[in-house]
């Protein structure tokens, strides 16, 4: 494994130290290095203006980057076509993503049954899963979606039981509404029995109710920390969340109310009653919440930082909360006003978070990956495995939360290149291939002179090292 003093000290004579030196300057100097397409004008990146860069943008954005063979398909289709094919994903058959996954047996089971299997296991399965769907999916909108309502309503796998309750939250939860209702999103995550052990509703009584919940819901899930509501909302909203329990026992894992525990006075949330039984106060409470302008406001700046960046324009934020706020949040729709805008489709650079760079790589390479341990670990080394973020604000979208870690994935691309990440290998021909084809296979461009000479200059290295050079850090 590399350290930063072996790849910045190597002898002089060492031909992987030349591209080494290069390549740690322009890393750790990545932010604001790379030009946008329309302002990079050499002769070697007017290729990256044409149709060929807006495939290229819209499967990064849109995806985790493109497979042998799918910017031809991309330009071919039409980008708006391919964008109207993503949005709507129940059209596309998906027959690889279910041929992964299908020896999966516990991506399917209910809580009860899961308690069956060590918590380690559970949880490594369920990334399994995710991650080959992630890698290997036609419905790759459907799959960053997952990702960002997942980093959205994140719950930490590691606390208490829910290791094995995150799986019916996923499929449930997240992976059913990824794309429908935000309403019905919400609704379903107020009634997940991991959000409820995650933000510690188990223990919230009429008596004490618990306030966690009630406000990561307000200021996290919904409205924003600047959406208008107060402490009396928050004191409000816990009452409405007081007295639901998990059976510990019989049908362990499932959801039921302590009616001792709830408190079934009238509550007032941002100015509407809730009344009735406790899940008619969730009913409520979902329909006020997600039905409120800042709300609408606050999911379209996640958004547009999500697939535009952090620098997205106050007028294309607007449009898309327009969008949320006319179509009662339709995230389909929601989505669209976003994904055809010219603002999206000339959207500058924005660096790739670790988890999209590792699965870049595989795709971009064409690699085969049983999405086990060995990647798994590949991801937790970076900082950023699936299930895994501790704070329930998610992973973050900034550049400077992730701009510091490029010595993780310079060794990542170095035990992919030497076969020592178990379960997952690069095509053998790879192996053979010149490093700056290794470049262009995953930039998707002619590779100028000099990229070319330092690549070589790098020896057997070089081919690694191509998956380091800062273009491909951005998508």
């Amino acid at each position: 494994m590399f350290t930063r003093r072996d790849f910045l000290l190597a002898p002089a004579g060492a031909g992987a130290a030349l591209l080494a030196r290069r390549a740690a300057g322009n890393l750790l100097d990545l932010a604001g290095r790379v030009p946008s397409p329309p302002e990079n004008r050499r002769a070697s990146d007017c290729w990256r203006a044409s149709r060929g860069w807006r495939a290229i943008h819209v499967l990064n954005r849109l995806g985790y980057g493109p497979r042998p063979g799918d910017v031809e398909r991309v330009r071919s289709l039409g980008i708006h076509p391919y964008v109207e094919e993503q949005l709507s994903p129940q059209s596309i058959a998906d027959w690889p993503s279910r041929f992964a996954v299908r020896r999966i047996e516990i991506a399917s089971l209910s809580a009860p049954d899961l308690f069956d299997y060590p918590a380690s296991e559970v949880l490594t399965e369920l990334r399994r899963a995710t991650l080959l769907r992630a890698l290997f999916s036609e419905r790759q909108l459907l799959e960053v979606m997952v990702e960002f309502w997942s980093d959205h309503f994140n719950i930490d796998a590691a606390k208490g039981d829910c290791a094995w309750l995150k799986v019916g939250d996923d499929r449930d939860v997240i992976r059913k509404h990824a794309m429908g209702s935000f309403r019905d999103l919400l609704r379903a995550s107020l009634g997940s029995p991991a959000m409820l052990v995650y933000l510690d509703g188990i223990s919230s009584t009429k008596q004490k109710p618990n306030e966690n919940h009630a406000r990561e819901l307000l200021e996290l899930h919904t409205l924003g920390v600047r959406g208008g509501y107060g402490q009396a909302d928050v004191e409000e909203v816990a009452r409405a969340l007081t007295g639901w329990r998990l059976r510990r026992f019989f049908s362990r894992g499932e959801r039921v109310v302590d009616a001792a525990s709830h408190d079934p006075g009238e509550k007032t949330v941002l100015g509407v009653r809730l009344t009735g039984s406790p899940e008619d106060n969730l009913d409520q409470l979902a329909e006020r919440l997600a039905s409120h302008p800042a709300t609408a406001d606050f999911i379209a700046l996640k958004l547009c930082r999500r697939f535009h960046g952090p620098g997205a324009p106050s007028s294309l934020q607007s449009r898309v909360s327009l969008a949320f706020r006319n179509s009662k949040g339709n995230i389909r729709q929601t989505l669209g006003a976003l994904l055809f805008s010219e603002e999206f489709l000339t959207a500058p650079p924005k660096l790739k978070r670790p988890y999209t760079f590792v699965l870049s790589v595989l795709r971009g390479l064409g690699a085969s990956s049983d999405g086990g341990p060995g990647l798994q670990r590949e991801l937790d080394m970076l900082g950023h495995i699936p299930f895994g973020w501790p704070t329930p604000d998610g992973p973050p979208e900034d550049d400077s939360r992730w701009s510091g870690g490029f010595l993780g994935r310079w060794n990542f691309a170095f035990r992919l290149f030497s076969s020592g990440i178990r379960g997952t290998r690069i095509p053998r021909h790879l192996g053979a291939e010149r490093p700056a084809q290794v470049l262009q296979t995953l930039v998707q461009r002619p590779i100028t002179p000099a990229e070319e000479a330092a690549l070589e200059e790098a020896g057997d290295s070089g081919r690694a090292l191509a998956l380091c050079h800062p273009e491909f850090q951005r998508q």
